[in-house]
């Protein structure tokens, strides 16, 4: 048995030690580990309805009414759970964001696994758990039905791959490497830096002779095959998804950070408190005497930041790797925090439930927006801004939840005005996919048809029987309109105190499109 290997299973036996000490199963590291699990389960489901629904939700119930391989911003799983959620609950908020809450749930179930995987005992495996409930990024993500509640998921299941593959010298977990991967990629594609990080980690460090197993090419092969259909999908329709990145970088609507800049946003999005349990971890894979044998990792995260940072990605993008940093934090403070030093173990716990409680109102809809704004007024703290948006006096991330119910309401006073000839001729058309997902989600409520756009997959479902002798267009400021149509007249105006300044806007009532709609489609095309 080599040394690394000894003390591993010194560290295993320590663990095993520390949980025999405690007879009472309720009070062991998984039990423990589940409760905070439950614990992160309930928050989310009691705040699931605190405010509205956010406009990618909406985005995801449209594109799962036309399930596809692929779409121009998005890979086909999340649609596949939003076509499962509306199926079950409808349009209930708490049933579409059940989903987004186990996932976060198991996310802290996760990270004590992990940390008791590298050898971490009762509290190693607790502390890492807890350290996922208060991040600001993941209190965020796992509140909506998007693919980003899953991302850290899948991450962590891969890296749970491959520490089973180290500490079990069995290679054959690569190939469920390879499957998760594959999951991965038809969920959100940005898995594929985690993977190329871990390639690179496991090359320069000591477990290099994994990359000569069959097992790990057989995972490469599943991956491709299960991200097949969706590659397809994209090479069919010229890469639909390379469009929509090139014309975002062309508007200059992400803020890039300089590197310094980006890496101490990270310190932000993952929670201040946390900054030395995640950095900690880090020097833990480096230069720890059980977890250079998990170097590989280490270098797995430097090669995942560094490149977002080369990219100009956005901040929160490096915010999925994060559980496994938690863990391996953890477990070093766990060995460096013998019975001398107890006490620091206590006051580290105390100061994140502490520290959490006082910030999680700003990343979760625990307050009445009025005494959200109140509150962030009085502590002096604002969220990172990773686009150039004017939102109002909300955070983005928030202000996407108000006003659209609302914008459907006055888009149905318009349209009730028509006669009922008129309107069995009048298209609604939305110069955003977000516009148009609310009139689909909220609209038949209201007696209104379905929406069309010429925005990213709403381009793809074209303009239907409409011709545009009639239109009522959201989201203009009526000037291009008025090129197009014979007559042109303000119908009424869209706005919510609490939404995003870009939804405030006048619906303008149009006839006599120039040509016929059908024929202008292919050049209204507008992937952003």
């Amino acid at each position: 048995m080599s040394r690394a290997q000894s003390n591993m299973a010194q560290s295993a036996l320590a663990a095993e030690l520390d949980q025999s000490k405690h007879h009472n199963r309720f009070v062991s590291g998984p039990a423990i580990v589940l409760c905070l699990a439950f614990g992160k389960l309930l928050l989310h489901l009691l705040t699931a309805e605190r405010y509205g629904i956010f406009r990618d939700e909406m985005y995801y119930v449209a594109c799962s009414r036309h399930l596809a391989w692929g779409y121009v911003d998005h890979p086909p799983m999340n649609v596949l759970v939003a076509w499962v959620a509306y199926h079950l609950f409808g349009t209930s908020l708490l049933g579409l964001r059940l989903f987004p809450a186990l996932a976060g749930a198991a996310l802290v179930w996760m990270a004590g696994v992990l940390a008791r995987e590298m050898g971490g005992g009762r509290f190693a495996q607790g502390l890492a758990a807890l350290a996922i409930i208060p991040v600001p990024i993941y209190l965020i993500l796992h509140h909506w039905l998007t693919m980003n509640a899953f991302e850290p998921l899948i991450w962590m299941a891969c890296v749970w791959c491959v520490i089973r593959a180290i500490n079990r010298d069995q290679p054959a977990y690569l190939s469920w490497l390879g499957v998760l991967t594959g999951i991965g990629l038809e969920t959100k594609y940005s898995v594929a830096f985690l993977i190329i990080g871990i390639l690179v980690g496991l090359l320069v460090g000591p477990k290099r002779r994994l990359l000569k197993s069959r097992w790990l090419w057989l995972g490469i092969l599943l991956a491709a095959i299960i991200a097949l259909p969706n590659f397809l999908w994209q090479l069919n329709h010229d890469f639909a998804f390379l469009q929509l990145i090139h014309n975002i970088r062309m508007t200059n609507r992400d803020i890039v950070r300089v590197p310094i800049a980006f890496i101490m946003d990270q310190a932000t999005i993952m929670h201040p408190i946390l900054f030395p349990l995640w950095f900690g971890g880090l020097l833990w894979f480096f230069f720890g005497r059980d977890g250079q044998r998990y170097r590989a990792l280490g270098w797995t995260y430097v090669v995942v930041l560094t490149a977002f940072i080369l990219l100009k990605g956005k901040n929160y993008y490096v915010a999925p790797i994060y559980p496994m940093l938690f863990a391996a934090g953890a477990v070093g403070f766990e060995h460096v925090t013998n019975r001398r030093f107890a006490f620091s173990r206590g006051a580290y716990v105390a100061a994140i439930v502490i520290v959490g409680v006082v910030l999680a109102p700003i990343s979760s809809p625990i307050l009445s927006p009025e005494n959200y704004i109140r509150y962030t007024a009085a502590i002096h703290v604002q969220p990172p801004v990773a686009e150039r948006q004017n939102n109002g006096p909300l955070p983005q991330f928030f202000a996407d939840e108000f006003g659209w119910e609302d914008m459907v309401k006055r888009v149905a006073a318009v349209y009730n005005r028509l006669s009922p000839e008129e309107r069995s001729r009048t298209a609604i058309f939305c110069n955003s996919w977000g516009e148009a997902a609310a009139i689909d989600f909220f609209g038949p409520k209201y007696g209104l048809p379905s929406a069309i756009s010429n925005h990213n997959n709403y381009w793809y479902w074209g303009p239907r029987s409409y011709t545009g002798d009639i239109v009522i267009v959201l989201g203009s400021d009526g000037t291009g309109d008025r090129e197009h149509f014979r007559t042109v007249e303000a119908a009424g105006r869209v706005e919510h105190p609490y939404s995003r300044r870009d939804e405030h806007f006048t619906l303008w009532l149009c006839r006599g499109l120039s040509q016929n709609l059908r024929d202008l489609w292919p050049k209204m095309k507008k992937f952003d």
